[in-house]
């Protein structure tokens, strides 16, 4: 006899082995049929694993992110079989369930092309509807090896796969290698579709093979598959290289190089206004601005350790004077030596010392994505050095800035703590120190957080906030870090109470990241109906007749004498055509004006997704709009 505990803290006793299936079906009907895996004491496991022990249980369903991941799994092996069927003599790789969906990377002897994706997906789906049971197989090392050798990415997997047994999943006369668990049958795969192809090489390694990498997803049912897809549509309108190109915002061109940005007139408004925004909300809170040379000797890059850790993706040196000079990776060196410059008082801190400064850092081409993942990018940097007994009051006024400023941005967050990992440095006692005043201060303002285990910094535990968007997608933004790396490298001091020296605590801090990275995601998240005061243009005149340009004109003075980017459009064109170009411009606010507006003073107000908001007098025009963009507020929306 042995008993189980079950999620909900209940238990069951059992006279016999049973299959985990079985004891999902005991406890209620509805779980036996939802049910497609099972953790014993922590260990994912298949439904048809026999249970003959005391254990904790908890059965793993479809309608969590568990089971969501387990049911693409095991869609990663549909899809296997299913290119197999399609293309014999295929080889694969590797497929892994990933984000939003599953890959596989596979060899085959006919190219696949977009074309053959429909055929792929169809047999996807007779596979599933055949409902065929994944059964696990177990061989050893070497039976495994002569199984398998004439297949040398199974053979490399086997090779890599830990311990002495090696399993495989088989679905009727398909078998791959795999650890598992996986859903009880191919039925349980639910809804499908492939997605798309690219390339990959093996291992990531540029001189290996390159292999077709075949992209889908499953759902458990329809509904959310159609409901997925039209997010993927509303992310690709969003897509912020096609506004980019559209509102003329930034390029990238082979003259200058991949992953190296040229912000055009309207992109440097939205930039400007972003940076104008961060530096008066730092000089606000007691922050100063420092500015540190573009390249540097090699030798603070030695000291610091980014050399030694980093140096995969840092660029070449260049010979200056004889000596080894490098475009810096990192802002934070140049800021410990200013601190170095003097010795200080334990009454002078904490410095808040904060920088724009640009990085340069090498992404592998295959990487680079517009002005989210580029080459050379403006970090909004800070460093904080400080007092222990002053940690946790500065990492709360740093929550305070990252709130104020992604409430203005219209993002909401998660939070999340992230802790020592397997290798770091510093003591246990650092290490607790530093987690437990992050982990206090989360607690203190009641900001809900989950526990990133092992997912600090070698250097330190830290905040990691991820922003979500308009799609509720999650983006990397602010993260607060302790480090207790280079206040030991550079010998960061203060003087104490006692007369004595003490290494400073140092706080690395970023609120938007990478400001390509983050106006990025601002493109995205507004799909480029941007609030007003970010608009890169925020109004146009346009004109009905020719007799109305001199008021256009007296218009636009007013306007731009208020600091409002405007302009007027006094071509002849219809004005329908006119303002179909301000709509598609993405202008928040249209004035159309004629010869009735010019005698009564007034314009007729178009609001970007709001329409036609009806004539009023300019000057109240312009006042609710210096307001608005003083505020920074939000743009409207259209009543749901």
């Amino acid at each position: 006899m042995f008993t189980l505990t079950l999620s909900d803290g209940k238990t069951m006793p059992f006279e016999s082995p049973l299959p985990l299936g079985d004891v999902a079906g005991k406890i209620s009907r509805d779980l036996g049929k939802k049910a497609l895996a099972a953790t014993v004491d922590g260990v994912a496991t298949d439904l048809s694993t026999v249970i003959d022990r005391d254990a904790a249980v908890t059965f793993i369903t479809a309608d969590t992110p568990e089971g969501l991941d387990l049911i693409r799994h095991s869609g990663a092996h549909v899809l296997a079989e299913a290119i197999q069927q399609v293309f014999p003599g295929t080889k694969f790789a590797y497929g892994p369930a990933v984000e939003d969906g599953f890959y596989y990377d596979v060899d085959s002897p006919t190219v696949i092309t977009a074309d053959d994706l429909p055929k792929i997906e169809k047999a996807m789906q007779k596979i599933i509807k055949a409902n065929r049971p994944f059964v696990r197989n177990e061989l050893t090392r070497d039976e495994a090896k002569a199984k398998y050798a004439n297949d040398e990415y199974k053979l490399d997997n086997i090779e890599r796969a830990d311990g002495d047994v090696i399993s495989f999943y088989e679905q009727g006369d398909f078998a791959d290698l795999c650890r598992g668990p996986h859903v009880p049958s191919t039925g349980k795969v639910g809804a499908v579709k492939v997605m798309s192809l690219a390339g990959a090489y093996w291992h990531g390694d540029a001189n290996q093979k390159q292999l077709t990498r075949v992209y889908a997803t499953a759902f458990p049912t329809q509904d959310e598959l159609k409901a997925h897809l039209t997010k993927l549509e509303e992310a690709k309108r969003r897509d912020h290289r096609v506004i980019g190109k559209q509102m003329d915002l930034f390029s990238t061109q082979p003259e200058v190089g991949p992953g190296l940005i040229l912000w055009h007139p309207n992109g440097s408004i939205i930039r400007h206004e972003v940076e104008a925004f961060w530096k008066e909300e730092h000089l606000k809170r007691g922050y100063q601005i420092l500015y540190t040379p573009h390249i540097a000797s090699e030798e603070i890059y030695k000291r610091s350790g980014h050399l030694e850790n980093y140096g995969d993706m840092m660029y070449s040196p260049m010979d200056i004077d004889g000596s080894p000079y490098r475009v810096k990776p990192m802002n934070c060196p140049g800021h410990i030596l200013i601190y170095n410059q003097n010795v200080h008082s334990y009454r002078e801190l904490p410095f808040r010392w904060c920088e724009l400064g640009t990085v340069y850092r090498y992404e592998p081409s295959g990487t680079l994505h517009g002005i989210l993942r580029v080459r050379g990018f403006t970090q909004d940097d800070s460093h904080i050095f400080c007092t222990p007994d002053q940690v946790e009051a500065e990492i709360n006024g740093v929550l305070d800035l990252m709130e104020h400023m992604m409430k203005t941005f219209g993002y909401q967050y998660k939070a999340f703590l992230a802790t020592r990992p397997a290798k770091a440095i510093g003591t246990d006692e650092q290490w607790d120190m530093a987690t437990n005043a992050l982990r206090s201060v989360l607690e203190r303002r009641n900001m809900p957080f989950e526990v990133d285990e092992g997912g600090g910094v070698f250097y330190g535990p830290k905040i990691d906030i991820k922003l979500v968007d308009a799609l509720g997608r999650e983006w990397q933004g602010p993260t607060t870090q302790l480090d207790f790396n280079l206040p030991e490298r550079f010998n960061v001091e203060y003087v104490g109470k006692d007369n004595e020296r003490h290494k400073v605590v140092m706080l690395h801090r970023t609120v938007l990241g990478s400001m390509e990275r983050f106006i990025g995601g601002l493109v995205e998240h507004f799909a480029g109906d941007f609030p007003l005061w970010l608009a890169p243009q925020q109004a146009r005149i346009l004109t009905v007749t020719d007799a109305a340009i001199p008021y256009g004109r007296e218009v636009l003075a007013k306007l731009q004498a208020h600091g409002i980017r405007a302009d007027l459009d006094d071509r002849g064109d219809k004005i329908g055509a006119k303002i179909r170009e301000s709509e598609m411009a993405k202008v928040p606010v249209v004035m159309v004006i004629g010869e009735k507006e010019h005698a009564s003073g007034e314009v007729a107000v178009r609001r970007r997704l709001l329409g036609d908001l009806g004539s009023r007098k300019v000057d109240e025009v312009v006042s609710d709009m210096v307001a608005e963009i003083r505020e920074r507020r939000l743009p409207p929306r259209p009543a749901q």
